[in-house]
């Protein structure tokens, strides 16, 4: 009679036991949230806390929307990274002439008729990785302070080219490369009419700083694939296609 009350309570032990075991394992295999994470950036050279950074849930997406609000993750580096075909205003085969896969073969297709057109291009600058967007940061901070800088250049991990989806380009003669006249030049009006066939969008827009965070920059390409002509056609950005709240709110 002891032993089979032993016995009995024994069974009760092991059964609760196993009971707690599978509830903390459910806990541990519980998938983390899709929704975007909050986090700050404090790693400005000014030392300010820029507050409602929002970590992008998807950074390798196509569509992934990188501001001033949408952060890309700090070690992000996109595992397809290669030298599109296409002339630079550089010969070297440094990190600024590679773009993820996919854009690439887009922009040679998009090199390759402008060209028909009686256009030539070439690229500025492309591929940023982390450290390289911090390191150019933090120059244009000691050069004009950190409020005008961040008008016109990104934060470290605010910057689409972490992505390898954006591109500056130019003009093979490299006129107003990256500055407010290339507005002005046939390669720019050529772009703002055909880009988005190949899949491409100028991604920052004129009269839309309010929404992408930053003044007009027709050499700025950003590849967004088989959404581009729908953002073109209906003249809108990126954060408004995906409803995304605009950077000035």
């Amino acid at each position: 009679m002891f032993k089979n009350s032993i016995r009995v309570l024994l069974m009760i032990f092991l059964i609760i036991n196993a009971i707690g075991c599978t509830k903390n394992s459910n806990k541990s295999i519980q998938p983390k949230s899709s929704k975007i994470q909050q986090m700050n950036v404090t790693n400005s050279p000014s030392k300010k806390k820029i507050s409602a950074v929002t970590l992008t849930a998807y950074p390798a997406s196509i569509a992934a929307v990188v501001n001033k609000k949408y952060y890309m993750p700090v070690t992000y580096v996109p595992k397809d990274l290669v030298y599109p075909n296409v002339p630079f205003l550089f010969n070297e085969k440094i990190e600024k002439r590679k773009m993820r896969k996919e854009a690439a073969k887009a922009l040679e297709r998009l090199f390759a008729a402008a060209k028909k057109d009686g256009i030539y291009l070439s690229g500025v600058s492309a591929y940023r990785s982390y450290s390289t967007q911090k390191v150019l940061f933090n120059n244009y901070v000691k050069r004009d302070g950190f409020e005008k800088a961040r008008t016109y250049s990104a934060i470290p991990g605010t910057s689409e080219h972490q992505t390898g989806l954006a591109i500056d380009v130019s003009g093979s003669n490299g006129k107003c490369a990256a500055t407010s006249c290339f507005a002005n030049t046939k390669e720019a009006t050529w772009l703002k009419k055909n880009c988005a066939k190949y899949g491409f969008i100028i991604r920052y827009p004129k009269g839309k700083e309010s929404i992408t965070g930053y003044k007009y920059e027709p050499w700025h390409l950003r590849y967004v694939g088989n959404i581009s002509t729908a953002i073109q056609t209906r003249g809108i950005t990126l954060e408004e296609y995906l409803h995304v709240t605009p950077v000035s709110k």
